[in-house]
């Protein structure tokens, strides 16, 4: 399904395949490691692109056009020591929606526990069933958690393969004793319960139909078909309800509404009032923190 989607987006295009999948911007904002010398960091961003740039994490080919746009924006917190870091980890991913200039945010998640040790031309090296290091397992667990979230949007449940990759690199990083990769219960908001609730826990089975369905059934219908757009987005939302209902608060629930939150405000200010009523009520009950942005679709 994602071929076929740009292989009609893009077919006044010459076809050129690559191997590479992933269209990653890295960021770095280190002001409060106050370290004068911003080499290192200069060197961490290119090191960091081309470690989830320049390689095939899939078997498919991908045109230039097709890539994975996404931002990691680090910040670094502290510098213990020479070469060591403590940091926080935002990851964005975004999708063209067809027919449209638009890309829209489809993932958005703060880790906020990463420590790493980084030498100036370190060499980054990645194996998918043993842990190396704590940079490369983060930047590889996020590569396939983009490419899953992403696939997940064309084909109902297409980023299996991915989200698989994800939780054996979770499980691997586990011995480590690093932060972050354990099941932790006083944070919630790590990588082993993302692909835990994306992956490996039935609760949120749903809330993957519901980035197909608001995405390809919804969002990349509107031009065509405005009606069965916003019911496939109801929908989705209605998945999200039910799985918060289950269980509140999930991770995974959570950085839907993170991406999709402000994007639902101004697509669904067209829908009926009756579609905007029903999906404000189930909006209230998942992401109440942003209460007022919701209940202004009904004075739209």
């Amino acid at each position: 399904m994602k071929k076929l989607f740009f292989f009609l987006l893009f077919s006044a295009f010459g076809y050129q395949a690559v191997g590479q999948e992933l269209n990653f911007t890295v960021t770095i904002n280190a002001e409060r490691s106050r370290i004068q010398n911003t080499d290192v960091f200069n060197q961490m961003k290119t090191s960091f692109e081309q470690f989830l740039n320049g390689r095939s994490w899939t078997n498919d080919e991908f045109r230039p056009e097709e890539r994975i746009k996404g931002n990691l924006l680090i910040t670094i917190n502290d510098v213990p020591q020479v070469g060591s870091y403590n940091a926080t980890v935002q990851v964005q991913v975004l999708r063209p929606i067809y027919g449209t200039n638009y890309e829209s945010l489809i993932f958005n998640f703060a880790d906020r526990n990463w420590n790493f040790q980084y030498l100036d031309s370190q060499p980054l090296e990645f194996n998918r069933f043993t842990y190396l290091n704590n940079i490369t397992s983060l930047l590889a667990f996020y590569a396939h958690i983009a490419l899953g979230i992403d696939y997940d949007s064309f084909e109902s449940r297409g980023g299996n393969p991915y989200f698989e990759i994800a939780n054996d690199i979770v499980n691997n990083a586990q011995q480590s004793g690093r932060p972050g990769w354990g099941q932790s219960t006083t944070d919630r908001r790590n990588r082993y319960w993302l692909i835990n609730d994306i992956y490996t826990s039935s609760v949120f089975d749903k809330v993957r139909d519901a980035y197909y369905l608001y995405h390809r059934q919804g969002m990349d219908v509107l031009l065509v078909n405005e009606e069965q757009a916003y019911s496939n987005m109801l929908e989705a939302i209605r998945i999200l309800a039910e799985a918060n209902t289950t269980q509140p608060n999930g991770i995974f629930v959570i950085s839907f509404m993170d991406a999709k939150g402000d994007e639902i405000a101004q697509v669904l200010q067209n829908a009926s009032f009756e579609l905007k009523s029903e999906a404000v009520e189930l909006l209230l009950e998942v992401d109440p923190n942003n209460a007022r942005k919701y209940n202004e679709l009904l004075e739209s």
